[in-house]
């Protein structure tokens, strides 16, 4: 089964910018979408950024347009470029396949404070 490993969370201003990091112990980007997924205190898990294989990114839309999801190149990563942040954006990140397999990671704590 493949680990995940996300990284990069912290607690940020709004309006402020953070870089998400997943980290997977093969190369299943050549054969899986990936997605970051997030689950808000108290909320269900969701997906909110979806990278599909050979197509382009597809967003939430509570997130489009601030965030982007791209492959790290020649590494088996992939990021979560999150910008203009917002408190309803506090939560905790994951990575995942998408649709999910296999066991998920820790996760990493976003807190936006307003």
């Amino acid at each position: 089964q493949v680990q995940l490993v996300e990284s990069g969370g912290g607690l940020v201003q709004a309006g402020e910018s953070l870089r998400l990091s997943c980290a997977a112990s093969e190369n299943i980007f050549i054969r899986s979408a990936m997605g970051w997924y997030r689950q808000p205190p108290g909320k269900q898990r969701e997906l909110i950024a979806t990278l599909p294989r050979g197509s382009p990114a597809v967003y939430a839309d509570s997130v489009k347009g601030r965030f982007e999801v791209f492959k790290i190149p020649d590494e088996n990563m992939m990021a979560l470029q999150m910008n203009s942040l917002k408190s309803d954006d506090t939560a905790v990140y994951y990575c995942n396949q998408v649709p999910p397999r296999g066991p998920w990671g820790q996760g990493t704590q976003v807190t936006v404070s307003s």
